[in-house]
């Protein structure tokens, strides 16, 4: 049997605030912090050990990578970063409080940005400050790839090559693995490996900071999908990210 474990980044300061995030890079608040820690307690506790671990160029993945490893007495292993594993890239978005843009636009504009499968919310000036463009990590990349907005479908297609590649291969080898990330990249992986339509995945989503585990054979074939926490907890956590967006 081999278990990719999927961790969304704890808390961060953007999502305290109910702020887009997408590729601003943030802190984790103190919550966040608190829940990484408790993801790795929790992963070491099941008797989880991994030789790699995968993760984004953004600060609240790696560092909830390194707080979870840290707990686990595993933060020698070998680690890969990929910008694939980034956010979606919410455009002029970044940085709006989400619950008073779904005032201003109403809710159901607001759920079309944040979840519709192919619609992207409104992109960056080529100019702006927050293109990516004029990250030094991103230094490397071609002008093609370095989005100014994206839609989950956009997300999908940067996102599966490098599933295909490099965590698919390296979970055949390896039998476990950690890939901490965020919230959208990670629906986008769920959404390839459990089959998901369209209509399913604008339903799904994942808390922070609670790990969640894919299990296959060893033909790589799906067997089960499950959160390492209370049934209950994990319902509410996910209720509470999806009304994040909701007007008052």
């Amino acid at each position: 049997m081999k278990r990719l474990v999927l961790l969304r980044h704890g808390e961060s300061a953007w999502n305290k605030e109910n702020r887009f995030t997408g590729w601003t890079n943030v802190p984790l608040s103190e919550q966040g912090i608190q829940e990484a820690k408790k993801a790795g307690k929790v992963l070491k506790k099941e008797g989880y050990s991994f030789r790699r671990a995968y993760t984004s160029y953004l600060n609240r993945a790696i560092k909830t990578l390194w707080l979870a490893l840290e707990e686990m007495d595993m933060m020698w292993i070998e680690e890969r970063k990929s910008w694939r594993l980034n956010e979606k890239h919410y455009g002029n978005l970044q940085g709006l409080n989400k619950a008073e843009t779904a005032q201003k636009y109403g809710d159901e504009k607001v759920l079309m940005w944040r979840r519709s499968f192919d619609i992207p919310p409104e992109p960056l000036a080529e100019d702006d400050e927050r293109n990516p463009r004029f990250d030094p990590r991103y230094a490397e990349l071609k002008p093609e790839e370095l989005p100014l907005t994206e839609s989950l479908k956009e997300v999908i297609e940067r996102m599966l090559p490098f599933w295909e590649s490099e965590i698919k291969p390296s979970l055949e080898e390896m039998g476990d693995l950690l890939v901490a990330a965020h919230g959208n990249s990670l629906r986008a992986l769920v959404m390839h490996l459990k089959g998901m339509s369209e209509e399913e995945i604008i339903k799904f989503n994942i808390p922070t900071g609670i790990p969640y585990v894919f299990e296959f054979d060893d033909n790589m074939n799906f067997i089960k999908d499950y959160f390492l926490g209370d049934p209950e907890e994990v319902k509410k956590l996910m209720e509470q990210v999806a009304n994040q967006a909701k007007g008052k």
